[in-house]
């Protein structure tokens, strides 16, 4: 094999015509001196059209590609400009770089693949790059993804939406789900009806009829829209959020038994016992230890109104768990008769639920018929966290969007020659 050729792999130049390789002892870096072969050359950069030659562009150029060791290396050529026929003057394509970078392909898809998998810090410093560009690697190497990807909404028939907090002082983004597929399909920075407006704008009216079943939690500005723009689609709603709910009203009898045990403010022999069972009365009874079922059985003996609360809510959790089953039909009889439960249960934390309940019926039955959740949504807010905390936090939303883009939506690029 000639050197040549040995470089054109070691850098990642294919359809590449090297013509030199330098090296600077000085500076201790590889340059290799390169032109597009015959039939790569005289394209847009934008579009890959070919074109006639315009002017010689700005001159010589350097591309930054991935070390040979501990030997930075560069790719180095003429960056003439052509007459596009839809973009005008416009920088020739060249086959080792994405338009407008001033990386190779092979260097970029490096620090995306790493940048899914580790802080920005360490992409940094592992590739000798600033931190800010790992951020704009990320974003180009997500749109060019995207666009090879084609319409990515193209199909969409069950979908998930909830939303997202990012950042301190209530900065979200709301994250749409393809429950077909479980990846993520769209993203934008916003919690409101013009946030999720936009995504139904960029789906067409005619996609959107094609919608069947939408999931999200109890959100007045997600139901208002979904019910405008896909009437004919059916809403579920969360038994996540729902069970959730149901915790927050034993929650609160939890509260109140402990404040009317205290006596005048001080904590009593009978009212120390309830200080710790907050973890014990969320825990799911298969869960709990042999301690803990002592716990809840002392309960049940000494607080019959706050063992009466901690029924409520396992009724409530094993509705959905029947549903899991296989068993929709028994589930939306479970749910009427925990309804008729919770209402004379003479606790109000739970007699307002049940009111709640009763309100949002219609799509708690949908979901219990349809076996929809938003547990893959939650599932892609868990990762959208790992990866804030991983990069320390992100200052643009949009960064965060492409890296999530990358890391769950299907679009991260494998590793150069894998």
């Amino acid at each position: 094999m000639r050197i040549t050729s040995v470089f054109k792999r070691l850098l990642g130049a294919d359809n590449t015509v090297i013509e030199k390789i330098s090296f600077d002892e000085q500076a201790g870096i590889l340059v290799a001196h390169v032109r597009p072969a015959r039939r790569a050359g005289g394209r847009c950069g934008r579009c890959g059209a070919r074109g006639p030659r315009f002017d010689r562009g700005e001159g010589r150029r350097r591309w930054r590609a991935l070390d040979l060791g501990a030997v930075q290396a560069f790719v180095e050529a003429d960056a003439p400009r052509v007459a596009c026929p839809q973009h005008g003057p416009t920088v020739i394509q060249v086959p080792w770089a994405r338009h407008g970078a001033g990386h190779t392909r092979g260097f970029d898809d490096m620090v995306a693949w790493l940048a899914v998998r580790t802080s920005k810090t360490a992409v940094g410093q592992l590739m000798r790059i600033a931190w800010r560009t790992v951020g704009a690697i990320v974003a180009r190497v997500c749109a060019d993804a995207s666009a090879a990807a084609g319409d990515r909404l193209a199909g969409l028939r069950r979908i998930g939406i909830d939303e997202l907090s990012y950042k301190k002082g209530h900065r979200y983004i709301t994250c749409v789900v393809d429950h077909d597929t479980g990846r993520l399909v769209w993203a934008a920075p916003g919690r409101d009806m013009a946030t999720l407006h936009a995504f139904f704008d960029l789906l067409g009216p005619e996609r959107c009829q094609q919608v069947t079943h939408v999931s999200a939690d109890a959100a007045d500005w997600i139901t208002g829209v979904v019910a405008a723009r896909c009437p004919q689609a059916v809403q579920a709603m969360d038994p996540f959020h729902v069970v959730a709910w149901a915790t927050e009203a034993l929650d609160q009898v939890r509260r109140d038994v402990w404040n009317n045990s205290r006596g005048k403010g001080r904590a009593t022999a009978r009212s120390k016992g309830i200080k710790n069972l907050r973890w014990v009365l969320w825990r799911n009874p298969e869960d709990l230890s042999e301690a803990q079922q002592a716990k809840l059985a002392w309960v049940e003996r000494t607080h019959p109104g706050l063992h009466r609360a901690w029924a409520l809510k396992e009724g409530l959790r094993w509705v959905f768990h029947l549903t899991r089953q296989g068993f929709p039909r028994l589930a939306i009889t479970a749910l009427d008769r925990w309804l008729s439960w919770a209402r004379r249960s003479q606790l109000p934390a739970f007699v307002d639920l049940a009111r709640r309940i009763r309100k949002h019926r219609s799509r708690i039955e949908a979901s219990l018929q349809h076996r929809l959740s938003n547990a893959l949504l939650e599932s892609v807010n868990t990762k959208l966290r790992l990866l804030t905390r991983q990069a320390f936090g992100f200052h643009n939303p949009y960064a965060l969007i492409g890296l999530a883009m990358l890391a769950l939506g299907g679009l991260c690029p494998p590793l150069p020659g894998r």
